[in-house]
């Protein structure tokens, strides 16, 4: 019989923030597309991942965490009516959708959710010290664990690897 891997575990928010953690309503500041002397700011609330290596944060290697939105399903097929169908939904759970990543139903009591899609063609930065306090103040949170965090940075990693030649070797005949 195979052993059964859980998806997500649901940890306090005084633990130390791990790749694969879910914050809740983080505020990201979008700049204006021109910078003068005075400049207004959008903050948006997204619901996001942290993408930020583990060993980093556990090191305050970074100043800036890298966090990526996350949408239910059901949301995301309305900004995109292709992920409606089954071939949408299919190319998703396969990894054919290579600016995005399914991850599973969570049925965490307390933490429910549909599908969930990362986000990866919007990638924001936040400050550590920031949204460590942030995670402290909303409480418990989920964390998504091994394999399935492995499986998401493996996939962001190739979103972000691909390289387009200009030209390439031409088939063999």
């Amino acid at each position: 019989m195979a052993k059964e891997y859980f998806w997500f575990e649901v940890v306090a928010g005084e633990e130390n923030l791990l790749q694969g953690d879910f914050i809740k309503e983080c505020p990201i500041v979008i700049p204006p597309s021109e910078i003068y002397e005075e400049i207004e700011v959008r903050i948006y609330n997204y619901n996001v991942v942290i993408m930020s290596q583990s060993c980093d944060l556990a090191q305050r290697n970074v100043k800036l965490v890298l966090v990526c939105p996350i949408w239910p399903l059901c949301e995301f097929e309305k900004k995109n009516s292709y992920y409606k169908s089954k071939d949408g939904k299919e190319a998703l759970r396969r990894g054919y959708s290579p600016g995005y990543h399914l991850l599973n139903k969570c049925e965490v009591s307390g933490f429910e959710a549909d599908y969930l899609v990362v986000d990866f063609r919007s990638v924001f930065s936040v400050h550590f010290d920031f949204i460590v306090n942030l995670a402290k103040s909303k409480g418990d949170r989920l964390r998504l664990l091994p394999p399935y965090r492995e499986h998401l940075s493996q996939s962001f990693a190739r979103f972000f690897m691909r390289v387009g030649l200009p030209l390439d070797i031409p088939p063999f005949s």
